[in-house]
């Protein structure tokens, strides 16, 4: 699957520009792909925001002629949702509360690295929230508008009410009481508009309404119309909002003798017909509502997955017919044990379902135990035979954090899953609370210890995506990627697992790893007639492991490949932040005749320095310009001039992420050399381009 990450564009005050580079150096480190632009003054600050968008400011607390607290003045004035935050010289509270209360997210010391990378996490993650959230609001705006039209060409008559008092009717529903203006029904209390005999009825249904907040109540009634003829009718109720305002929904109906066939119809459907108990639609419906009442009262619930244990074994001994028998007697039981309070459901054939809200997962927990025992000690009589069963059963908790119904479900049953896991449970029969940081997070011993494990056990997969030359020149060259088998057999970057600052022997196992294995599957490869070279990514720690171009020699020899059929590719970055070793490096594999590319270029604060002291022969420009130049008129003309100073430099350039064919013709005019991405292959296990239909 692709991997899609957000460039972070960056703003920097600083008057040093080495401290700038090292802040943009340590987002790209911590996994951000960022673009940066370092202010230089008010005019150019100013200038910077209205010409484009930014998700975040860095500014140093230091005397200069434009300083922090005048540029959060200007976000402030231009109204601008950037976060803010401030790299302090020193740990002041006093400066902490003055600067926050002028609308900063927060202060680091300048200097703690680690501290700033996940306070910047935290602020681009809530930026993202609150720019999803406006995107929501105003597709709600939509959706209101949209409703209000239905609500008025409605047949149904609907109308809102709010303490009893009418505050607005469809047409539908004024003409079924008999009212020709809605100013005459406003503000009429519903109780008129009912006979005497069903105001009571009616104020009794409101508080049950009022208590349970279950949506589609009905209750018959009579109404009296306004010419005070009466209409025996059925009252539905829902909880609505109407300009923003909580209210309630009602809808009238004439009065039918089959409401009570729809009940039963509605039961059918939301039932287990085998056990009688709530069927899998039921519960996930209701797991849904209790996600979103966790989110909007805080109150807390809690699901259990119970699963029978060896069930297919225990349906062999007694067959399906009997198998039917057991579920139905251990329905029953299940019912005795849980209660009326909680639900109750069957998911599957082995799986049944425990949800109670309010509620905890400890709660949960103690339910689930004692369900456990109860199975676990009961002997089933079915046609003559005892059966005993066992359940292992996971728990998880719902909050106001929960994920969707369909995820939180998930959550339960690995949870049930891994309790074969526990020692002593081989076999199941046991409770398991989950707890979502044993899943996922992973900390850096067992995230380096997961990438050794793998190296071991043959887990890498490489990958190999074309790069074309747009000129049709029919070269052959590829990237290739590496990627690892985790626990559940998914492919993951084996770098995303590695922690942001090291540690370095582990990067340099897997760069040579992917080394020695593309230079072995290209010697296969060219000697079938193949003229092709590899891009190989390396890390910034094989850009400082001095033992590694001998070590390449070797390698390449064993092999008999020629150097040239292997391109290096360094981060723009990682040549910033180690430009003497990059330089070094360069230099040693232009000598065994291998090329030299840099990646991600052009976010650097100044790009083209790093070309000054590092001979490349190709530069793949950052995949952030080829999103923004089908958006962006000036974002054209920056890659144009970017290519042309490159190739006046004499270098090859490539431009990634190239996902249709929309994109090409900006990119022929601008005079690129190579093109890569989806909409010409993804990565792939064989390198089996047809470069001759390029």
């Amino acid at each position: 699957m692709q991997k899609k990450n957000a460039t972070v564009h960056l703003l920097i005050l600083d008057p040093s520009q080495n401290d700038a580079e090292s802040l943009v150096s340590l987002l790209r480190n911590s996994g951000r792909a960022t673009r940066a632009h370092r202010i230089t003054s008010e005019e150019d600050l100013e200038e910077t925001l209205k010409s484009g968008n930014w998700d975040l400011l860095l500014a140093r607390d230091l005397e200069q002629e434009f300083n922090a607290d005048a540029a959060l003045a200007m976000i402030r004035r231009l109204d601008k949702d950037i976060p803010f935050i401030l790299l302090t010289e020193q740990d002041s509270r006093e400066r902490t509360t003055a600067i926050m209360k002028t609308g900063a997210q927060d202060t680091v010391p300048f200097g703690y690295n680690e501290l700033l990378v996940l306070v910047t996490n935290r602020e681009l993650a809530a930026l993202e929230e609150r720019r999803r959230r406006r995107v929501l609001e105003s597709h709600l705006r939509e959706a209101e508008q949209r409703c209000q039209l239905l609500l008025e060409s409605s047949k149904d008559a609907i109308a809102y009410i709010n303490d009893g008092m009418h505050i607005y009717a469809n047409q539908s529903y004024m003409e079924f009481l008999g009212y020709d203006d809605i100013d005459d029904l406003i503000c009429i209390p519903v109780l008129d508009t009912l006979t005497p005999d069903s105001q009571d009825k009616y104020k009794e249904f409101m508080k049950t309404f009022a208590d349970k907040g279950e949506d589609g109540m009905t209750m018959n009634c009579t109404a009296r119309r306004s010419d005070d003829h009466e209409l025996n009718v059925t009252m539905a109720v829902s909880a609505a909002t109407y300009d923003g305002e909580a209210c309630t929904q009602i809808v009238l109906q004439p009065e039918h003798s089959d409401a009570e066939l729809e009940e039963k119809l509605r039961q059918i459907s939301s039932q287990d017909l085998l056990t009688g108990l709530f069927n899998r639609q039921y519960l996930m419906d209701a797991l849904a509502q209790a996600i979103a009442k966790a989110g909007k009262d805080n109150e807390t619930g809690a699901l259990a997955y119970i699963a029978l244990d060896n069930f297919l074994s225990m349906k062999g001994q007694v067959g399906i017919a009997g198998a039917d028998l057991l579920l139905g007697d251990l329905a029953a039981l299940l019912k005795e044990q849980t209660g009326d309070d909680l639900i109750l459901a069957r998911l599957s054939d082995d799986a049944f379902c425990l949800m109670g809200q309010p509620c905890d997962e400890k709660a949960m927990a103690a339910v689930a135990e004692r369900t456990r025992k109860a199975i676990e000690d009961h002997l089933f009589d079915i046609n003559g035979r005892t059966i005993q069963l066992t359940v292992s059963i996971g728990v998880a908790a719902i909050t106001e954090n929960s994920p969707k119904a369909e995820e939180l479900m998930a959550r339960a049953h690995t949870a049930s899953s891994e309790v074969r896991k526990q020692e002593g449970h081989a076999q199941g029969n046991g409770v398991l609370v989950y707890n979502p940081a044993d899943y996922e997070t992973l900390d850096e011993n067992n995230s380096v210890e997961a990438i050794l494990k793998a190296l071991e056990n043959n887990r890498f997969r490489l990958l190999f995506q074309p790069i074309i030359n747009l000129r049709g020149e029919g070269e052959e060259h590829y990237e290739a990627f590496v990627r690892m088998l985790d626990k559940d057999n998914e492919e993951v970057s084996p770098y995303d697992f590695l922690p942001p600052m090291g540690p370095s022997d582990t990067a340099i196992k897997i760069d040579r790893w992917v080394i020695l294995q593309t230079i072995k599957q290209l010697s296969s490869h060219r000697s079938r007639g193949h003229d092709t070279r590899l891009f190989l990514n390396i890390t910034a720690e094989t850009l400082q492991d001095k033992t590694f171009t001998p070590w390449l020699s070797v390698a390449l020899k064993a092999a008999r490949l020629p150097g040239d059929s292997l391109v290096f590719q360094i981060r723009e970055g990682d040549a910033n932040n180690y430009m003497k070793q990059a330089k070094d490096f360069a230099k040693a594999v232009h000598e065994l005749h291998c090329k030299v590319s840099i990646a991600q270029f052009g976010c650097a604060l100044n790009p083209f320095n790093t070309l000054k002291h590092i001979d490349t022969d190709y530069v793949k420009i950052d995949g952030s310009f080829t999103e923004e130049i089908q958006k962006s008129d000036s974002a054209k003309e920056q890659v144009n001039e970017m290519v042309k100073s490159l190739q006046s430099a004499g270098k090859l350039t490539i431009i990634p992420l190239v996902e249709n064919a929309s994109v090409l013709a900006t990119l022929w005019q601008a005079g690129v050399n190579y093109i890569q991405g989806y909409y010409l292959q993804a990565p792939v296990p064989e390198m089996n381009y047809d470069f001759g239909d390029s």
